[in-house]
């Protein structure tokens, strides 16, 4: 319960991650900050040994020349909720996108149908895995290892403030 509650609050306030291509550089710390903070061992000491291994929810992506982390936008018509056949995925009265792996039947439609390519597969389980806001933690962990502030959390509004100052 604890954990729905930080995510609520997290969509509530209408945060979402974004990337500023001009900053990105492909490093991957937001990639493996997301597969840690996703671990058994919540140490990047202890996750590399873990079978299977952590799965990331984030992955870098190259546009043209340009390079940029990508996730789950939380979109307000999901495709991925509306192609999901269990009702793994689905929209909390938060605004969030989220992900019952109980539920998942491996089918793989939300990886086919999301605009971003932002669901993985976790094939040794045959579930769909996807941003879940990191509800163990009061902030996401991409952003606060990103370190060349590419990735931020907020607003569009405050998102595109802060890029326009750039």
């Amino acid at each position: 319960m604890a954990k729905l509650l930080k995510e609520a609050k997290k969509i509530a306030k209408g945060l979402k991650i974004f990337c500023d291509i001009r900053k990105c550089v492909a490093c991957k710390a937001c990639e493996l900050s997301c597969a840690v903070e996703h671990s058994r061992s919540k140490e990047l000491e202890g996750a590399v040994r873990e079978t299977p291994p952590p799965k990331k929810r984030r992955r870098i992506s190259q546009a043209g020349v340009k390079t940029l982390s990508v996730g789950c936008q939380h979109c307000a018509e999901a495709p991925c909720v509306e192609a999901c056949m269990s009702g793994a995925m689905y929209k909390d009265p938060s605004g969030a996108t989220l992900h019952n792996k109980e539920k998942c039947v491996g089918c793989w439609m939300c990886i086919m149908v999301c605009p971003f390519g932002a669901v993985e597969r976790r094939i040794e389980e045959k579930i769909a895995v996807k941003c879940d806001l990191c509800p163990d933690r009061e902030d996401f962990a991409c952003v606060e290892v990103c370190p060349t502030g590419a990735l931020f959390a907020g607003t569009v509004d405050e998102f595109e403030k802060k890029i326009k100052k750039v």
